[in-house]
């Protein structure tokens, strides 16, 4: 059996929908597994042995420069792809439904009514319904497992074995964890500013908390943001940038992260990592609760079709409760 599974990006909805890798080896281990993402994020999928193949593209490669030679370069490599027995769009969108159509097989995917781009249905030969509303990964999940029949549940989500891996990590990290205190990860950014936790807040947290406090970054203004939080607090470090493959092997070591709803949140709950997730404008229906993956949620309510990013509840969550919850998880 061949399948074929379409998800480009982002990297938190990557990890989210990796995880249906094991259930699908669980009940076909023979089955053949490629998947088509984005080369910026292909990392995220390295070292998986439940993948055969990862093929990369690079539409946004192509939204940049709007040169026709750059998306003609990635149809030919849809194209090239082999015929699948099943072809399965977990991404919903126009983009992630036009490049099924370059390939060879029969399609499944979200119907009309599941996926914000409906349009996108049209190219699914095999449409499944679930709820736009409804959790992340069940939706993840499940487009999944109706496709092949696979009857996935809560609990087996709930008893996931970690799926995500890495080797040959950059060894840097290794000079920044502590053997005689807890190693505490910071995610203080985001793709919106209102989704961010207050780097006044971080800082307060990690005061209270008095463990190793280790502030990762991707951006300018997250480091500035970082270096804030490791001025004026003598617990934190703002820790080098790394590559994807060895920021999974630092939240692989540590033993608690904090952080806000993003990708490098995510990961701890991928690696069965302990973790804290902050909520404002987004739904916490994007994650699973578990004993050692908790969320905190503001008070505003989230109407999953319509994210107000204007919404800064989360400047309101008192740092005390994150860090309650911290303490109970180390």
């Amino acid at each position: 059996m061949k399948i074929a599974i379409v998800r480009l990006s982002a990297m938190g909805d990557i990890i989210h929908s990796a995880i249906v890798l094991q259930f699908i080896k669980n009940i076909y281990p023979e089955a053949k597994i490629d998947w088509i993402v984005e080369k910026s994020m292909s990392a995220i999928l390295k070292d998986n042995n439940d993948i055969d193949e990862t093929i990369e593209v690079e539409l946004k490669k192509f939204k940049k420069t709007k040169k026709l030679s750059d998306l003609f370069e990635q149809i030919k490599i849809i194209k090239s792809l082999p015929k699948y027995d099943y072809i399965i769009d977990m991404q919903g969108l126009l983009k992630s439904a036009l490049i099924t159509k370059f390939m060879k097989g029969e399609v499944y995917g979200f119907d009309k009514d599941s996926i914000r781009e409906s349009i996108a249905s049209f190219f699914y030969k095999h449409k499944i319904n679930m709820p736009y509303d409804a959790n992340t990964i069940d939706r993840n999940v499940q487009v999944v497992s109706k496709s092949l029949n696979l009857g996935v549940t809560s609990t087996n989500i709930y008893e996931k074995k970690p799926f995500l891996f890495y080797k040959d990590e950059n060894q840097i990290i290794y000079n920044y964890l502590k053997k005689d205190k807890k190693n505490i990860i910071f995610v203080i950014g985001s793709t919106w500013t209102s989704r961010n936790y207050p780097k006044e807040k971080f800082v307060e947290v990690a005061n209270e908390l008095k463990e190793n406090i280790l502030v990762i970054w991707g951006s300018e203004q997250e480091k500035i943001d970082g270096e804030y939080i490791e001025q004026n607090s003598e617990f934190a470090t703002l820790v080098p940038r790394t590559d994807l493959n060895t920021l999974k092997a630092l939240v692989g070591q540590c033993d608690l992260l904090i952080g806000n709803d993003t990708g490098p949140t995510h990961m701890a709950w991928a690696m069965n990592v302990p973790s804290i997730t902050i909520f404002g404008p987004t739904p916490v229906s994007r994650v699973y609760v578990t004993d050692i993956n908790k969320v905190i949620k503001s008070s505003s309510k989230v109407d999953p079709y319509k994210l107000n990013k204007k919404d800064f509840s989360i400047k309101e969550i008192e740092s005390k409760d994150i860090v309650n919850m911290a303490r109970e998880l180390i």
